[in-house]
């Protein structure tokens, strides 16, 4: 647990941080860079940790805050997990700990997911979160567990 922050539903790891002009950053892996540490970003963070430390996703294959574009607007998801060929795999919404699961939260990551076609999502504010699959003919099924990243591959 780092001080200042909630403990969230994954286990606890080490991150690097430092302050900068009052603002806590931490470092961030995947972009290689420090980054303002929001709540928002802490469940971020938290949640990469564990899905390339824990479920053994490449960490290659995680981009982090990229943009789409959907009905000629630019939208931003907070991440997206590519398979081994390059392809959407998993579009992933973290919200702060503050912030409930609702409808609204599914809504926008349906709505991200129009264009990027993910087959799989993780939609979690770190206290909470839900995985599952969306499938046009089939709809949603949510997973009792969060997959290993070759479960997602077969």
């Amino acid at each position: 647990m780092t001080p200042g922050f909630p403990i969230l539903c994954f286990p606890p790891y080490e991150f690097r941080m430092k302050t900068d002009a009052d603002k806590t950053l931490i470092f961030d892996e995947t972009r290689r860079k420090w980054v303002v540490c929001t709540p928002e970003e802490w469940v971020r963070q938290n949640l990469v940790r564990f899905l390339v430390q824990d479920c053994a996703y490449p960490q290659a294959l995680v981009a982090l805050e990229r943009q789409v574009t959907v009905a000629e607007r630019s939208l931003r998801f907070d991440a997206l997990v590519y398979d081994r060929e390059i392809n959407p795999l998993m579009l992933i919404e973290c919200k702060a700990p503050t912030v409930k699961l609702t409808q609204k939260v599914f809504d926008q990551i349906w709505h991200y997911n129009y264009e990027v076609k993910a087959p799989f999502f993780i939609v979690t504010n770190g206290i909470n979160l839900v995985m599952g699959r969306y499938d046009t003919s089939t709809g949603v099924e949510i997973f009792d567990r969060v997959k290993a990243f070759e479960e997602l591959n077969r």
